[in-house]
């Protein structure tokens, strides 16, 4: 067999290799972002961490579904709440490798199947967790157990995901599955602690970098 035809074979095997990649991704409706904003936890409120969650989706070939973070909003005046789970469709969800992590809402919220090795990034891979360098397992979520939002007064959402100071807080959840918190919230994919304050420095001290998990909604 001459190098040309092998060089062909090669070629091929590769192209099939991507190909076989795109279309994972493509039917891939569960990530965790792999990045941050940037701005701290001043995501633009939920239509811009929605639009940072389409545009990630995007990039990587999975930007026909309807994307959406997972975050509450706490009621203000005569805004009322929102509801994490309320927003991200019925499921089922699956990673970038075509894993699924919850069949439905109560399943997320209940025995679910994420855990550092299937909450992937929108690039298929594994994101930084508890031991790595840097701990970047924190989820911004700021949501209860139930994916539902906490009632008015203390902030735990940096004022509906608009601070971006060292005022305010939010509730983040691990990814890995692991932490600090006292049982059960250091396991808590949703709703494991509060931060202090809202920068990235605040963010970032305990273990997040402002990433936050994304859902296809249909």
């Amino acid at each position: 067999m001459n190098r040309k035809v092998i060089g062909i074979m090669a070629s091929c095997a590769l192209l099939g290799f991507g190909a076989a990649a795109q279309a994972q991704q493509s039917s891939m409706s569960f990530f965790v972002t792999s990045t941050g904003i940037g701005k701290g936890a001043d995501l633009g409120g939920l239509e811009g961490a929605d639009k940072f969650c389409q545009a990630l989706a995007t990039a990587v070939g999975a930007g026909g579904k309807t994307w959406r973070a997972y975050l509450s909003t706490q009621a203000t005046g005569s805004v009322p709440a929102v509801n994490a789970k309320d927003r991200i469709g019925k499921g089922p969800w699956q990673n970038a490798k075509g894993v699924v992590v919850a069949k439905d809402v109560a399943e997320l919220h209940g025995n679910n199947n994420l855990n550092k090795q299937t909450a992937l990034t929108e690039k298929g891979e594994i994101a930084n967790g508890r031991g790595d360098t840097p701990n970047q397992h924190d989820m911004l979520t700021g949501s209860q157990p139930d994916g539902t939002a906490f009632p008015p007064g203390d902030d735990k959402t940096c004022g509906n995901w608009t601070k971006s100071g060292d005022e305010g807080s939010a509730i983040v959840g691990h990814h890995d599955r692991t932490g600090t918190a006292p049982p059960p919230f250091d396991v808590s994919w949703n709703s494991s602690h509060p931060t202090k304050g809202c920068s990235n420095p605040a963010l970032a001290a305990p273990g997040g970098a402002g990433k936050m998990y994304c859902f296809a909604a249909n």
